[in-house]
């Protein structure tokens, strides 16, 4: 927390800890100018919530009381925010589990003790915690979304992989006539011919009509599938495997089905969210982008322009930023571990994106893995914090970016990576009409 914020604290009233549970929720409480606590249980019940913060209000009058919990996203905190004199201090489990650790080394825990060590934290260390901002309703909307969407792949992939596995077992040629086996035409396919034998029973004129209907236009790799259909031999004689297979694969088609609807579902309301949002211009200029990861890099960065102080401070909070270990006479540099995953992951991914669409992403990629000799993702995370420093300057100054901008601007500045780029993209500077002009093919 800056000095800023620090003195724009308000005058509090109190100063509260609550530690959450599944049934019960227990509660600290130290009015200022008080050296007595007071402590309780409540309810986990939006009903018992409503009237321990309505007491608060009527007891204080209004006035402002800071209250930390060991969540920021969740069910207590969205129970909590509604209420403007309740303002919330989130912690991560990992910093409040240390703190409580200092204390009690035995690793001795209860959730009524717990509420204890978190005020103390509070009390003392205030000026180190953040107090939550909720986002705009948007910027909320597009996070949700977009972790659920997120999720629902990561869970397609995962069972992409059961049924990849499941079809070695009996299926095996299914494999290699289709790349994708969760798309919808192999899920029709197998629903209605679950077994070679089966399939080799339909006749060549179904089955041209059948992948016809499925959009293949290819006449060669139909007849190639077909082909290959009637030359196919079973992978095992084993009854007991074949029906169990066809059984597992029945259910797995069911369960990718859904999946897909979901993501489409989803896919649909993140782009009509983010076609109404004034920052898309910004993120969507960022080469390598598309409709996947604009929301997400707008969730990352939200509506908040005083947020973040520098881009230094969203490299480390991203995870993005190395951590420096320095003890004695030895000193190293590491993976940085307690951070968002899921925002690490945003940048990440869009750093790898951006290697094929942007001159100097790929230049310095390249320089990373060819005179480094780093590995893949090392060099993908440094990629990613440089990108984080641009699509900050971009964000705060509400202009999109622009590469020819960026690379002229590594030219005026004599940057190592604007010599880079020639020999590593084949791109270069060249004049043409007496100006300098930027290539992307030899000149």
């Amino acid at each position: 927390m800056s000095e800023s914020q620090a003195s724009a604290e308000p005058e509090w009233a109190a100063l509260a800890a609550i530690d959450w549970g599944e049934q019960k929720n227990f509660w600290r409480l130290v009015p200022v100018g008080s050296g007595q606590a007071e402590q309780g249980e409540l309810e986990n019940t939006p009903e018992a919530v409503e009237i321990w913060a309505a007491e608060l209000h009527q007891r204080f009058e209004g006035r402002p009381i800071a209250l930390i919990l060991e969540q920021s996203r969740g069910a207590l905190v969205y129970m909590l925010s509604k209420y403007p004199h309740l303002r919330l201090y989130p912690v991560h489990p990992t910093t409040a589990a240390r703190y409580r650790g200092t204390f009690t080394p035995s690793g001795a825990k209860n959730d009524r003790n717990d509420t204890g060590f978190l005020l103390d934290l509070l009390c003392r260390h205030r000026e180190q915690l953040r107090c939550l901002e909720p986002e705009t309703p948007e910027i909320r909307r597009l996070h949700f979304l977009v972790e659920e969407r997120r999720r629902n792949v990561d869970e397609k992939t995962r069972q992409n992989n059961r049924l990849t596995a499941c079809l070695k077992l009996y299926f095996p040629q299914i494999l290699r006539w289709f790349d994708d086996v969760t798309t919808p035409l192999v899920g029709d396919l197998l629903e209605r011919w679950p077994t070679l034998e089966q399939l080799r029973r339909a006749h060549p004129g179904t089955l041209r009509k059948f992948f016809k209907q499925h959009n293949c236009r290819s006449a060669e790799l139909i007849q190639q599938r077909i082909d290959g259909i009637y030359q196919a031999t079973s992978a095992t004689p084993d009854a007991a495997v074949v029906e169990a297979g066809t059984l597992i694969t029945h259910g797995l088609l069911a369960l990718l089905a859904t999946l897909r609807k979901n993501i489409a579902t989803l896919d649909q309301r993140i782009q009509e969210v983010v076609q109404l949002h004034p920052d898309t211009p910004i993120f969507a200029s960022l080469p390598g982008a598309g409709p996947v990861l604009v929301p997400r890099l707008m969730v990352a960065f939200g509506s908040d322009r005083n947020r973040y102080g520098s881009a230094n401070e969203m490299q480390c909070y991203s995870g993005i930023a190395p951590v420096e270990v320095a003890s004695g006479k030895s000193e190293r540099v590491r993976f940085r571990l307690a951070c968002p995953k899921f925002l690490r992951q945003t940048f990440h991914e869009f750093a790898d994106h951006s290697i094929a669409q942007s001159v100097w992403a790929k230049a310095y990629y390249q320089h990373l893995r060819g005179v480094e000799k780093k590995d893949h993702h090392p060099a993908v995370r440094s990629l990613a914090y440089k990108w984080i420093r641009i699509i900050y300057r971009c964000w705060k100054d509400h202009k999109p970016y622009d590469e020819a901008i960026y690379l002229n601007s590594l030219r005026r500045r004599g940057s190592l990576l604007a010599k880079a780029l020639p020999l590593a993209t084949g791109a270069g500077w060249k004049t043409v009409a007496g100006f300098q002009k930027f290539s992307q093919n030899n000149p």
